[in-house]
């Protein structure tokens, strides 16, 4: 029986030159090629890469519709107090219903909800735009941002998946957790810019607008993708995250970090503004989402090395010491220049911090309530956002803006306490 080519063992090919006898080896130099990195064996797995796609083009839109509004409300009605006070409006509604929404997803499956939830949503977007280009009401502005609370965290339906696709494989959700942080880093960085751009160059309404087409586009690519869709756990009895052991210290946590978030952008803007230079604000903040997207992709390609109750702790402790650099930046120069350094570096331990207390997250979230867990954390990070762009703002008025950057320190320590407690907490049980 004849031999395929490649059954043949490979021999040498022999030649004679003058006196010498010449073998050559046409045989691969390498037998074997170099295995894949971490994020590449990520995506390896068959509808990864397509949910991926989808949940990107729908979670760009989270960081354009603030500003969108922002921007639309302000230049229609002379009033940025008003579009301020409609954004947090719709802020306080996504707090209070975005966990249903997630518990619906846990229960019914993501296709299911997010698709109608997203259009309910969309809806709420078009009545906005519509009341403020024909002048409705004041009070109509409330209630349209209020119904664009039904978008679906759609961050913790993809992290869903990848705990749905690999659990029990802690070192591949570790890199799928820090992938996801970056691309949260990534977005919101990019959001902004996106939609401060279309707003100035075309008119008030395209940001809004675009964002609804992407966020549309983004969630039905997403549902799109069965394949990978964790099953809906049809529980009717079961009880909120909240109640799971080692939650509340850890949402608590949360609510800290988000005021980080929220002081630092009230701050930056208002020392941008104090040295002239208030349109650079939005480039200065991003070199610190740089710095946070940079560090998660690279802590995920880094096999962790203990537990991640152990290393959260250590997380926050990090992002409490690099988070004095623009405190002492701005206190020792008063330069824009040395602080946007500082704000990279300080970033540089946010992401790292984001990924271990996701990953804690869905260690305690019970199973079937994973998307409900994770929203909630999201939602405790929007709370903090809220309070710390207040005790942020009030700082400034009342003491100096090198002051404000206080804020955002007292509140790492803050955070620290909390995993400190915790972790010892949790030893004694």
């Amino acid at each position: 029986m004849p031999q395929h080519p490649s059954d043949q063992p490979h021999l040498p090919l022999l030649t004679v030159t003058g006196d010498t006898l010449v073998a050559v080896d046409f045989r691969p130099r390498f037998e074997q090629r170099r295995p894949p990195g971490p994020y590449r064996r990520l995506f390896l797995t068959p509808g990864t890469r397509a949910f991926t796609l989808g949940n990107l083009l729908a979670r760009l839109p989270m960081g354009m519709f603030s500003i969108s509004a922002v921007i639309m409300i302000a230049g229609a009605r002379g009033s940025y107090a008003l579009a301020g006070a409609v954004t947090a409006t719709g802020l306080a509604a996504t707090a209070v219903v975005a966990p249903w929404t997630a518990r619906l997803i846990d229960r019914h499956g993501q296709a299911r909800i997010a698709v109608p939830a997203t259009a309910f949503a969309l809806l709420g977007t078009i009545a906005l735009m519509l009341c403020v280009h024909y002048g409705a009401p004041d009070w109509t502005l409330f209630v349209s941002y209020a119904a664009t609370a039904t978008i679906p965290n759609t961050g913790g339906m993809s992290r869903a998946r990848w705990a749905h696709l690999h659990k029990g494989d802690d070192k591949t959700l570790h890199t799928a957790n820090s992938f996801e942080q970056a691309a949260d880093e990534l977005c919101f960085m990019l959001g902004p810019v996106l939609a401060a751009f279309l707003c100035g160059s075309l008119f008030p309404e395209a940001g809004t607008l675009v964002g609804g087409v992407l966020l549309i586009t983004g969630v039905l690519l997403f549902a799109a993708q069965r394949s990978t869709e964790p099953p809906p756990q049809r529980r009717t009895n079961a009880k909120s995250p909240v109640r799971a052991p080692g939650m509340p210290p850890l949402l608590l946590g949360f609510l800290a970090t988000g005021a980080i978030f929220g002081s630092m952008e009230v701050v930056t803007i208002a020392f941008a503004d104090a040295q002239g230079h208030k349109s650079a604000a939005g480039a200065v903040l991003a070199l610190q989402a740089a710095g946070s997207c940079a560090a998660g992709l690279l802590y995920g390609a880094r096999k962790p090395t203990a537990p991640a109750e152990r290393r959260y702790p250590l997380c926050v402790a990090a992002m409490a010491a690099l988070l004095t650099l623009p405190l002492l930046a701005a206190s020792l120069t008063n330069s824009l220049l040395p602080l946007s350094g500082a704000l990279l570096l300080a970033g540089m331990a946010t992401a790292p911090t984001m990924v271990t207390g996701m990953a804690l997250i869905q260690h305690r979230t019970p199973e079937g309530q994973l998307n409900e867990g994770m929203t909630l954390a999201v939602t405790g990070l929007l709370g903090g956002i809220a309070c710390g762009s207040a005790a942020g703002g009030w700082v400034v008025e009342a003491v100096s803006t090198t002051a404000g950057y206080g804020v955002p320190v007292t509140a790492a320590t803050l955070a620290l306490l909390i995993a400190l407690v915790s972790l010892r907490g949790r030893r004694h049980i």
